[in-house]
């Protein structure tokens, strides 16, 4: 699966930003698709997952209530709704896909994968004033 993400810019704290992850080559009913951000001193952040198959998702905290994940299906996308940013939420975004294949997602207690194993382009956010 090929990823390319998109919709970053530069907004001033407490505005809002939405990122879309666009999928080809393969459906994304068998993978799990996080949101990842890098910022100095922050190698790697998982901000948010959903799974392709349920809708499972779930997120860091300090996003929740914030941001939204969601997939469309039918444009084989994932977007991620940020509402109410903060200066700390400012990074290079990345999404990525890792594959449902050996059972590893529990929809009862669903966590982002550190790693994965298809990787999209970073699309990158400032929130500043």
């Amino acid at each position: 699966v090929q990823l390319q993400a998109f919709g970053g810019g530069l907004v001033q704290p407490g505005g809002s930003l939405r990122l879309s992850c666009a999928a080809s080559g393969s459906s994304l009913d068998t993978y799990v698709i996080t949101w990842y951000r890098r910022a100095p001193g922050i190698e790697r952040e998982r901000v948010s997952c959903i799974s392709g198959s349920d809708g499972t998702t779930t997120y860091v905290d300090r996003v929740k209530e914030r941001f939204t994940i969601s997939i469309d299906k039918a444009k084989n996308t994932v977007s991620l709704q940020m509402d109410s940013l903060k200066p700390e939420d400012t990074g290079d975004y990345y999404c990525a896909a890792k594959s449902l294949g050996s059972g590893w997602w529990d929809a009862r207690d669903p966590r982002c994968p550190y790693f994965s194993d298809f990787w999209g382009q970073g699309t990158q956010v400032t929130v500043s004033s």
